[in-house]
């Protein structure tokens, strides 16, 4: 794999979905935080992904959030709609949609519970690609899904015109190692780990699809530019910050997220079922996070 520009920038956030009260879909908030975001160091942004809750939205919600999150950012930044299922079908509508509503790109997740062998693995992503103009990212997180993408399969999906990049957060650096040694120019991993985004830079990833940088996305920006400057001690110490707040995110995406970008002046509400709110003790450990960021 040679040095790609990262075409949908190097800061991507893995954006919250904001829900009132009530628990219904906040466009308005959805808008507000996604320029935030876009001021505050990322160059993208991710729709619907695990962090957007999308195994709760039904595909209305979805499609409206794509559309809504576009023309809040325009031409400013890359909206990059989360439109894998684990249903074929479902993830080529839900794709197709995402293309009317404007997003840049596609992102495509291992289908989860199904558990399909790596020929019909194959055969789904380029299923998806087939059915629409989008870039489309993969996307290789065994921990939800329960499937890894195999090195093999990840390669033969690379040849797709359509299937551009990966957001890897396989938890296997020594595996991503092997994979970004034989990738064709112009593929592009992405970490998907905010605890790994250094390791991933050092084997060639061009950008992150970050959780954190909804409170701090200017300095994994910073990291990226000294990375790319030889500045290796900034970029560690900032992968020490990023660390430290990760310890304080532990409980499942995003519940505490959503209470960080809560503390930051963001009405996103809570995650809805089968997830919870961050308890009090989560709160303060979050809050005493943040207090050592600068942010609060």
């Amino acid at each position: 794999m040679t040095a790609s520009r990262a075409r949908f920038g190097r800061v991507l956030t893995a954006m919250v979905t904001p829900f009132r009260d009530d628990g219904s879909l906040d466009l308005d908030e959805a808008q507000r935080l996604a320029r935030h975001l876009i001021d505050n160091g990322s160059e993208g942004l991710v729709v619907a992904g695990s962090t957007g809750e999308a195994a709760t939205l039904t595909d209305e919600e979805q499609v409206s959030l794509f559309r809504a999150v576009k023309d809040a950012v325009g031409t400013d930044a890359s909206v990059v709609a989360g439109t894998g299922t684990n249903w074929t079908e479902h993830s080529v509508a839900l794709t197709r949609e995402a293309e009317k509503a404007g997003a840049d790109a596609a992102l495509v997740v291992t289908p989860y519970y199904n558990r399909p062998p790596q020929d019909a693995l194959l055969d789904h992503f380029r299923t998806v690609a087939d059915a629409s103009n989008l870039p489309i990212l993969l996307y290789d997180v065994p921990i939800r899904t329960a499937t890894k993408i195999d090195v093999e399969t990840l390669l033969q999906a690379a040849q797709h015109p359509n299937i551009v990049g990966l957001k890897d957060a396989s938890d296997d650096i020594a595996t991503s190692t092997l994979l970004a040694a034989q990738l064709p120019e112009g593929f592009e991993i992405y970490s998907g780990d905010d605890s790994m985004t250094l390791a991933y830079q050092a084997i060639g990833a061009v950008g992150v699809i970050s959780v954190v940088a909804h409170v701090m996305g200017d300095l994994i920006a910073e990291q990226f530019t000294a990375f790319e400057s030889g500045d290796l001690a900034r970029a560690r110490e900032i992968q020490f910050l990023e660390r430290r707040l990760n310890t304080a995110l532990l409980t499942s995406n995003p519940v505490s997220i959503k209470a960080a970008v809560k503390m930051i002046g963001f009405n996103v509400g809570d995650p809805r079922p089968p997830l919870r709110p961050a308890t009090a003790d989560e709160k303060q450990r979050i809050k005493a996070a943040l207090q050592e960021l600068g942010v609060l």
